[in-house]
């Protein structure tokens, strides 16, 4: 990678990122809000996703019961869906991998808790599953897509569209809007 594309790269994240600031302060509100509220009344916070986005589901879950600047603060709630291997491949094997989140969702889920699905393209079907089975039980069903929000965003209670069609730049973001969901809840709820 040269020089020039370094430079494309930098200037497309921080483009994509003004227009998420100047259209999505909203919807980000609106997530950070639920996420608190859904904390405060005793609930988890769920994550799930593919691929990278598997990966950013991790890092919120593990930000949120460790810490994310707070070091003296208690842990809080999260976890991210998938993440074990036995449970991953057992149910893929025998339910299907469209199956692998919602069916531990089930397991673990209950009413008043939040799922935060993440899908780049915002049709990710095993994301889906797991956010119409959060409606289904009750669970606050929250979605973050790019800028065409598909089925995902049509199927949660509450969509953050990131303004890319380009899945590295819409990554770069939902990991700050992550990133910012933490640190507002860690300062709303201090010493959880």
């Amino acid at each position: 990678m040269n020089s020039e594309a370094i430079e494309k790269a930098i200037r497309e994240s921080i483009s994509t990122k003004e227009r998420l600031l100047r259209g999505g302060k909203q919807a980000i509100c609106g997530l950070l809000d639920r996420a608190l509220a859904c904390l405060r009344a005793g609930g988890k916070l769920m994550f799930c996703g593919n691929g990278g986005s598997s990966c950013d589901a991790a890092h919120a879950a593990c930000e949120l019961v460790g810490w994310f600047l707070d070091k003296k603060r208690g842990a809080l709630a999260a976890i991210a869906l998938g993440q074990e291997t036995p449970t991953l491949t057992a149910i893929a094997n025998d339910s299907g991998y469209e199956e692998v989140f919602a069916r531990q969702l089930r397991g673990i889920g209950k009413q008043g808790d939040m799922l935060i699905g993440i899908s780049t393209s915002g049709s990710s079907k095993n994301v889906l599953r797991a956010l119409e089975a959060a409606k289904e039980l009750g669970i606050i069903a929250v979605a973050l897509t790019g800028e065409v929000p598909g089925p995902c965003g049509e199927a949660a209670d509450h969509c953050v569209p990131v303004p890319s069609h380009e899945t590295p730049r819409i990554q770069e973001s939902h990991l700050l809007i992550l990133h910012m969901l933490c640190e507002h809840v860690e300062q709303q709820l201090g010493e959880a």
